[in-house]
């Protein structure tokens, strides 16, 4: 009769390609706790979990372009309304033992004020206001986001970009964005991360602040 024999070993001993997605059922909340102190801050994964489930991503290098550049494009945006705003990256954002979840960049708008000079994220801090995906994002994922309570999120994958507002509980597909409802948002980013790769992150947004007196905001 063969002999099972449960090999444990670390998550951050995990070697995994770019582009890669890792799916693991069954992980109790003190064990996402856990896995997330043996990843540590200096890493290139993206994790996030959703009652039970965990999924560590790891971005394909091309990912990195779009995602600083559309945060670059935002943080435009957001000045040439006059609009205040506070940054925080990818921290890893959750609604303690259902959800959890990193995004590629994100902003606190009505909310700022209160999360400047905060160096660690409290309890009882709300969500950011936008959050921003770029690459492909799962189920897991966007279940972890609407958990969490992230009012408006943006995925940009292959080309496209999703405007997901929070509706009640879930998530509803939008054509506009209500940061910036009078710019067509879904239409504008697609254009300016094309061009960025056509001509590089610097020129791209160059031109692109050239025409903010065109816009109505």
């Amino acid at each position: 009769m063969a002999t099972t024999i449960s090999v444990v070993k670390p998550i951050s001993q995990m070697h995994l390609a770019p582009g890669s997605v890792v799916t693991i059922p069954n992980v109790t909340w003190q064990e996402f706790e856990t896995i997330l102190q043996e990843l540590g801050q200096k890493r290139t994964s993206r994790v996030a979990y959703y009652q039970g489930t965990l999924e560590i991503m790891v971005p394909l290098p091309e990912h990195e372009i779009p995602r600083d550049f559309i945060s670059d494009i935002v943080k435009t945006l957001l000045r040439a309304k006059g609009v205040r705003y506070q940054p925080f990256g990818s921290t890893t954002f959750k609604n303690q033992g259902a959800a959890g979840v990193e995004p590629d960049a994100c902003f606190y708008i009505q909310n700022y004020q209160a999360m400047i000079g905060r160096r660690r994220l409290e309890p009882s801090d709300p969500p950011p206001d936008l959050a921003i995906e770029s690459d492909v994002t799962s189920k897991t994922t966007i279940e972890a986001y609407e958990s969490v309570g992230v009012p408006e999120v943006w995925i940009y994958d292959s080309g496209k970009l999703t405007i997901y507002l929070l509706q009640g509980k879930k998530y509803t597909k939008s054509q506009t964005s209500p940061t910036f409802p009078q710019i067509p948002i879904t239409e504008l980013i697609p254009q300016l991360v094309e061009r960025n790769w056509q001509v590089g992150s610097l020129q791209a947004l160059e031109e692109f602040e050239a025409t903010l007196p065109n816009l109505k905001f």
